[in-house]
């Protein structure tokens, strides 16, 4: 616990971001409240392991889902990031509208009470903002992160809140062993016989550091306030060029034939072992990179070589053995792989 107020706050901060955010501001110097919804234990022993100090670190506990957030002082934080959100594929409408509308709006009013606020950056992502929420088409995972997008814009422009949207691709780096780990983990344990989507699927990704990087350089530029930006890396090989590099690097062999998402949908789901929800990530499309790219630039970040960024973030996987078990799960539900056959 430190013994001076902190200037910043994160919530959501025991998560993937979160914590890799905590630990970038805290390496910068920066005074920071980690919000959790359970004890801190596990956060401040992940930074400890990762050789961060964390004298300038206060754990608090909080209730997203809570008008008021159950958050007492901090006061005088100026700098409040929303990382917290429920992932998870196959919740129903409730849950998944509770943290990610209900909870990404309750943070926006507490942000909107602080004196001296100089910036809100909300995480959202690269294919639900500024998107409609059909939660029949989209699910509720995706739907209810598109409907707290707007649902944040909204709020923030009505209180006059300084607001950063920041939409992250897959996020890489040690320790990420749901989304795309999935289907690294079926590829090493040998199933992953047909690859899904097939030829002109891009799934782009962002190293862990360059986000936590960006995000903690966001509230130091006047300029950056009422913009948002997709981060990602335009260099991240098509999904077959993708897996290809990872097969290559860990000494297994890639799927030789592919699968289109027309097929993946009509097929059994117990005969594809790929969760209706993932299968909108399975697309061409691309993004709009110039803004965050030239923000990027005017404030000194580099992205580490995308290739080089996937084979040790493969080579992480394996050593931590997927998450011991638990790789692609989130709850108890798988969270973000795709899978084409096999178990």
């Amino acid at each position: 616990m430190t013994s001076h107020p902190p200037d910043s706050v994160v919530f959501g901060a025991a998560g993937f971001i979160g914590r890799s955010l905590v630990a970038e501001l805290l390496r910068q110097g920066r005074r920071v409240a980690a919000a959790v919804r359970g004890p801190g234990d596990r956060l401040t022993s992940r930074l400890a392991g990762q050789g961060v100090d964390t004298a300038g670190l206060t754990v608090v506990t909080c209730d997203i889902t809570a008008p008021g957030l159950g958050i007492t002082g901090l006061s005088g934080v100026r700098d409040i990031y929303n990382t917290a959100a429920r992932f998870a594929f196959g919740m129903d409408v409730a849950e998944a509208r509770l943290a990610n509308v209900t909870g990404a709006v309750n943070v926006t009013e507490w942000a909107a009470a602080r004196t001296g606020l100089r910036r809100l950056v909300h995480v959202s992502g690269y294919r639900v903002s500024g998107v409609e929420p059909d939660y029949r088409r989209l699910g509720a995972y995706e739907a209810s992160k598109a409907e707290g997008d707007a649902a944040v814009r909204r709020r923030a422009r009505e209180l006059d809140v300084p607001l950063t949207i920041v939409n992250p691709a897959t996020v890489i780096g040690p320790g990420q062993f749901i989304g795309l780990a999935s289907l690294v983990h079926d590829l090493w344990r040998g199933r992953l016989p047909l690859l899904p989507g097939g030829p002109g699927v891009f799934v782009p990704v962002v190293d862990a550091g360059h986000l936590a990087r960006f995000m903690a350089a966001v509230p130091e530029h006047e300029e950056t306030a009422g913009r948002a930006y997709w981060v990602l890396d335009d260099d991240t090989p098509e999904l077959p060029e993708l897996v290809a590099l990872l097969a290559s690097h860990l000494g297994v062999h890639a799927p030789r034939r592919s699968i289109p998402v027309w097929l993946l949908r009509r097929l059994p789901r117990a005969l594809t072992g790929a969760d209706p929800e993932t299968l909108s990530f399975l697309s061409g499309d691309r993004y709009d990179t110039a803004p965050a790219r030239a923000f990027a630039e005017r404030a000194g970040l580099r992205m580490p070589p995308v290739e080089q960024a996937l084979r040790r973030w493969a080579d992480d996987l394996v050593a931590a053995r997927f998450g011991a078990g638990t790789a692609g799960t989130t709850g108890g539900r798988r969270a973000g792989g795709v899978r084409a056959g096999g178990r």
